[in-house]
């Protein structure tokens, strides 16, 4: 028998991997199940949900190279779809349950006292109030930058070597 797109076959697994699971089919040909094609909800551990000897239904998507891409989720009645969907809506495991919400981390300073970016509150309003800030903040960094240099004993101009 001839394997095509859209058939409904029934194979047995033969192995598993993080990304899928690989299916024997008739005629001594094997064809891998994506996990996204495992299941109609999200999959954590494939090993959830199928193990090695397990006698699957699968649909065949695609036939690409002698690959044969399967889907089980699609080989499923669509009301056995959304019931397993509405059932995953719950939470599978027990850690995911007692999870704490999301926070979301504190907001990353820039290093020293410069301010990087301004406030939404103090935004210039013009062109002009922005490069007139840009200006101002641009020559308090370079004279700060001056000043620390000028106390470790280095200058712009001197003997050739650094050092005043």
């Amino acid at each position: 028998m001839a394997i095509e797109v859209g058939m409904i076959l029934e194979g047995k697994v033969s192995g598993i991997t993080k990304f899928g699971a690989f299916v024997d089919l008739p005629d001594s040909k094997t064809g891998m199940v994506h996990i996204s094609e495992v299941a109609p909800t999200f999959i954590n551990e494939i090993s959830d949900y199928v193990k090695i000897g397990q006698e699957v239904k699968v649909k065949v998507l695609a036939l690409n190279d002698g690959k044969i891409s399967l889907s089980m989720k699609q080989a499923l009645p669509k009301e056995q779809q959304q019931q397993q969907r509405k059932r995953s809506d719950r939470p599978q495991r027990q850690n995911q349950r007692n999870r704490e919400p999301y926070k979301p981390a504190p907001p990353v300073t820039s290093p020293g006292d410069y301010e990087w970016q301004s406030s939404r509150r103090n935004a210039p309003s013009s062109f002009e109030d922005m490069m007139s800030k840009f200006k101002q903040t641009s020559e308090d960094k370079m004279s700060d930058l001056k000043r620390g240099g000028e106390s470790r004993g280095y200058s712009r101009r001197g003997n050739g070597n650094g050092r005043k």
